[in-house]
C-alpha cells in the first residue's frame, strides 16, 4: 500500500497555507535587506552586515540554532570600466558592465577592431589556427541574444556566451571579448517588472529606462591567455548589430579595472525549528544571501531570502513541530563560486537529508509543483502537490519527477544525492533586471510574495513531517 499523510498532517498543512497568505513578514524582510543594506558582495563588509542582518531577524521569527557556518573565500572585485564604440564618423559611448572575474586592461585600455559574431556557436566555429581566425588581434563581439521565457530557458541558452566566450574568444588570438547582456532589459516596450494581476511596489513605466549592462560571473581557462572581458547594454548591442549589417567597420575602445584572487570570508547563515522523532534528520529551505555589487540584490536573491525566511517564521508561528528538522539556510556566494553551497555540503554530507530546495528566481507568481525523490515517495509528493494546488500550482504530468530545485540546492542533490521540491516561479521578467543596477525594490512586484510563503511553509512542513523517506533521488 502506498504511503499516505495523515488526515490532520494534510489539515496543519492547508493551515499554514492560509497563515502565509496572510503573513506580511516577506515583504518587511526584502525592505529591511534592500534598503537597509543593498548590494552584499560575497566577502565584502555589506555581505558581513547582511549575515548579521540575517542571524537577527531569523531569531526574531522564532526560529532555533541561529548560527553562521564561516568559510574563507578568494573573491574579484570590480573598478572602473569605459568603452567607446567607434564607426566611420560615430563616436558613442557605451553602457557596459565588466564580467566577473575579469582580468584588468593594461592603464591604456584596447583599442581594436571588432569581429563580430551572432552567438557563441558562430564563434566556436571559427578555426583556431593560429593568426587565421577573423577573431585574432581583434575585440570579439557575440551578439547572442537571450529570448524572454517564463522557466528561464532563454537564459540557459544564451548563458553560454557570458561564461565560455573569453575562452573561446582566446583560443582565436582575440584581445578582448565583449557580449550582448544576457538579460532581457530592453528587449519590449515595458522593462519593469510586472504581471500576475500583482499590485507594483513602484514604478513601472520604465520604457524610456536608461540602458543596463547586465554583469555575471565568466571562467578562464590556465592553458590560453585571460583577456579582459564586458557585457554591453541590450540596447547598445542592437547599434552594433546594425552596424555591423550595414556593413560598416567597427572599432572598440575601452578600459576596464579589477582585482581578482583577494582573500576574504563569508558564511552560510543558518536557523532551524527542530523535529522531534526524527530531528537528526533535514528539510533544507535555502537562497542565497549574497549579491552582485551593483543594485540592490532584490530579485536575486532578497526575494528568496525572505520567502523562505517568512515560510519557516510562519512554521514555527503555527507551534506544532514536526517529525523532521526543518532548516534555513542562506548561503554565501552563490554568485560567484558556490562556496556556500560547497561548504555545507562538506560540514553536514553525513546528515540525512529529506529535502532540498531553494528560492532563486525573484519574486514571480508560483505556477508548477515538481519533485526529485525516489519513486516510492511519489504518492506523498502527489498529496503535496494537491494542497499547493488552491494557490494555483499544476503539477504537470511530463517531467513531474525532473525538478530542478535552484542553483545551491541542485548542487547539493546531485553531489550527495538528496531528494529535492521545486517551486517553479514566472521569470517572464526577471532577466529585465538580473544582474544589474536596476534590480532594486523599487522595480520589484511585491504581490506574489504571499502566495511563495504559503507553498513553501506547507511544502517545508510536509516534507518534515511525511512517513518515510524522500530518497534517494532519481538523478
Amino acid at each position: 500500500m502506498p504511503p499516505t499523510y495523515a488526515d490532520a498532517d494534510l489539515a496543519h498543512a492547508r493551515a499554514l497555507r492560509e497563515r502565509g497568505l496572510a503573513d506580511p513578514a516577506a515583504l518587511r524582510l526584502l525592505r529591511e535587506l534592500c534598503t537597509g543594506i543593498g548590494a552584499r558582495p560575497a566577502g565584502s563588509p555589506a555581505d558581513a552586515q547582511a549575515q548579521a542582518w540575517a542571524r537577527a531577524a531569523l531569531g526574531q521569527l522564532g526560529l532555533e540554532g541561529v548560527r553562521a557556518e564561516e568559510f574563507a573565500l578568494r573573491v574579484w572585485q570590480r573598478g572602473p570600466a569605459a568603452a567607446r564604440l567607434l564607426a566611420q564618423d560615430m563616436s558613442r559611448p557605451l553602457t557596459i558592465a565588466a564580467l566577473g572575474n575579469s582580468v584588468a586592461t593594461a592603464a591604456g585600455g584596447i583599442d581594436a577592431e571588432v569581429a563580430w559574431y551572432p552567438d557563441l556557436a558562430a564563434l566556436r566555429a571559427d578555426t583556431t589556427e593560429p593568426g587565421r581566425s577573423r577573431a585574432h588581434g581583434r575585440i570579439v563581439f557575440i551578439d547572442q541574444r537571450t529570448e524572454r521565457t517564463r522557466d528561464g530557458r532563454g537564459y540557459g541558452a544564451a548563458v553560454g556566451a557570458r561564461i565560455n566566450g573569453p575562452v573561446e574568444a582566446a583560443r582565436r588570438g582575440a584581445l578582448a571579448l565583449a557580449i550582448r547582456s544576457i538579460g532581457t532589459s530592453g528587449t519590449s516596450g515595458i522593462d519593469g517588472i510586472g504581471g500576475s494581476g500583482a499590485t507594483a511596489s513602484a514604478t513601472t513605466g520604465a520604457a524610456a529606462a536608461a540602458p543596463v549592462a547586465h554583469t555575471g560571473a565568466t571562467r578562464y581557462d590556465l592553458s590560453v591567455p585571460r583577456i579582459p572581458a564586458f557585457a554591453v547594454s541590450v540596447r547598445d548591442a542592437e547599434l552594433i548589430a546594425a552596424q555591423q549589417a550595414a556593413g560598416r567597420p567597427l572599432r572598440l575602445q575601452f578600459t576596464l579595472e579589477a582585482r581578482s584572487g583577494v582573500d576574504a570570508r563569508s558564511a552560510n547563515v543558518i536557523a532551524e525549528w527542530r523535529g522531534t522523532d526524527l530531528a537528526h534528520e533535514v528539510v533544507l529551505i535555502g537562497a542565497h544571501l549574497d549579491s552582485w555589487d551593483v543594485g540592490q540584490g532584490a530579485q536575486d536573491n532578497g526575494a528568496g531570502v525572505a520567502i523562505v525566511s517568512a515560510a519557516a517564521g510562519v512554521i514555527a508561528a503555527a507551534g506544532r513541530r514536526a517529525r523532521r528538522t526543518i532548516r534555513v539556510v542562506l548561503f554565501g556566494n552563490e554568485e560567484n563560486g558556490f562556496d556556500g553551497a560547497l561548504d555545507y555540503g562538506n560540514r553536514h554530507k553525513d546528515e540525512p537529508h529529506q529535502l532540498v530546495a531553494e528560492s532563486d528566481f525573484g519574486a514571480g507568481r508560483l505556477y508548477a509543483f515538481t519533485s526529485r525523490v525516489a519513486s516510492a515517495a511519489l504518492p506523498l509528493a502527489a498529496q503535496v502537490a494537491q494542497v499547493l494546488a488552491p494557490l494555483g500550482l499544476a503539477h504537470p504530468e511530463g517531467g513531474r519527477n525532473a525538478g530542478s530545485p535552484g542553483p545551491d540546492a541542485a548542487l547539493l542533490m546531485r553531489r550527495h544525492r538528496w531528494p529535492a521540491l521545486a517551486l517553479a516561479q514566472d521569470g517572464s521578467r526577471y532577466f529585465d533586471v538580473h544582474h544589474t543596477a536596476d534590480d532594486t525594490l523599487e522595480r520589484l512586484d511585491a504581490g506574489a510574495l504571499p502566495q511563495n510563503v504559503a507553498a513553501w511553509a506547507a511544502m517545508a512542513w510536509l516534507a518534515a513531517q511525511a512517513p518515510v523517506s524522500f530518497g534517494p533521488p532519481a538523478l
